[in-house]
């Protein structure tokens, strides 16, 4: 407990930013959803081939998740925003058990309360279907299939994160490769699993929409996939050695996970 109480003292402004980063992550995955399904939405109706629209959606998250992590705030916590995420860099032993299950649990709260608040704004366009709250199912070839199509984008995108994350050259450029596969797997992928990659933001929608279908998939496939992509990358016939548990490594914003104090200004 002594532990605890000293993880939070301490490192409190960082587990509020993951539970930011993930709810704003939602907020904006509900609105632009929203705007391009809901069948009262112009955009709807300017945009009539799903193919289409599941593109726009795709670029719009995409954007999303590079302005989040290049923010100010994503470059403090290190921008995660995702439970099968951090305990990769559990597993990796580049984050304090701690600091870990904070992140978790703020992940979880604030995907979750990034959903209610678009359903307290859009309402019956944001909770009746087609958007139905944003929820992750698999698509009609089913569970199995599902599963694998989360296995194999969470460990892609993880095996990215990596390799460019701890090369000093490209490093910079962690956050565009990460936003632009999830803007390629919303406009692919999307159909087979409805493109999860996160356990905390199928809970933050299946939670207030009362729908669990294959809820499994997306609390499992993702950890393995990401914990899969660690393992290949540390191996020892691959000679990598992780580096920081950040997405980007800023050096005008401290690390809970290295220790790194920017210097005085």
């Amino acid at each position: 407990m002594a532990e605890i109480r000293s993880a939070l003292r301490q490192h409190w402004p960082e587990y509020l930013i993951e539970g930011w980063a993930l709810g704003s992550f939602m907020v904006s995955a509900g609105i632009f959803t929203t705007l391009f399904e809901y069948p009262g939405s112009p955009l709807r109706h300017a945009f009539d081939n799903a193919d289409a629209r599941r593109v726009m959606i795709g670029m719009a998250m995409g954007l999303t998740a590079i302005a989040l992590i290049y923010s100010p705030w994503g470059q403090r916590s290190g921008a995660h925003m995702n439970p099968a995420v951090t305990l990769t860099f559990l597993r990796l032993k580049k984050i304090a058990r701690c600091d870990a299950a904070m992140y978790i649990a703020a992940q979880f709260i604030g995907g979750t309360l990034g959903v209610l608040l678009v359903m307290a704004v859009c309402q019956g366009a944001f909770t009746e279907a087609p958007v139905s709250y944003v929820i992750t199912v698999p698509g009609p070839q089913g569970a199995l299939l599902a599963f694998i199509a989360e296995f194999a984008i969470s460990a892609l995108l993880m095996a990215v994160v990596l390799l460019v994350s701890n090369s000093e050259r490209y490093g910079k450029y962690t956050g565009l490769g990460a936003g632009l596969m999830v803007a390629v797997y919303i406009a692919l992928e999307a159909p087979l699993s409805g493109m999860s990659m996160n356990p905390a933001r199928s809970f933050a929608s299946a939670w207030p929409a009362e729908v669990w279908t294959g809820f499994w998939i997306y609390l499992t496939a993702p950890v393995f996939g990401m914990q899969c992509a660690a393992a290949w990358y540390v191996r020892p016939r691959c000679g990598h050695e992780a580096g920081c548990a950040k997405l980007l490594h800023s050096r005008t914003q401290r690390c809970i996970h290295c220790g790194y104090v920017p210097p005085l200004p």
